[in-house]
């Protein structure tokens, strides 16, 4: 089972200069809320901001990572 702490290093190495904060939601390890703030999302639709945080995950959602919810903001606050 993966770890709150594993997957926010795994977001903070695929989206460089993130600031990630990862909770698992029922401490079984296979549901998880992820908030990522990142300049990168700038210019990006909600949908390819949560894209890219999907991607460093690939087949793993849905499988080990049952559940994956996503919050995504830019630094200057243009939460989404």
């Amino acid at each position: 089972m993966p770890s709150s702490d594993e997957l926010k290093r795994r977001i903070e190495t695929a989206i460089p200069n993130s600031i990630v904060n990862v909770e698992d939601l029922t401490g079984g390890g296979d549901h998880f809320r992820a908030e990522v703030v990142s300049d990168r999302f700038a210019g990006l639709s909600r949908i390819q901001q949560h894209k890219l945080v999907y991607d460093v995950f690939g087949a793993e959602v849905g499988g080990p990572i049952h559940a994956l919810s996503i919050k995504t903001s830019i630094p200057s606050g243009g939460a989404t």
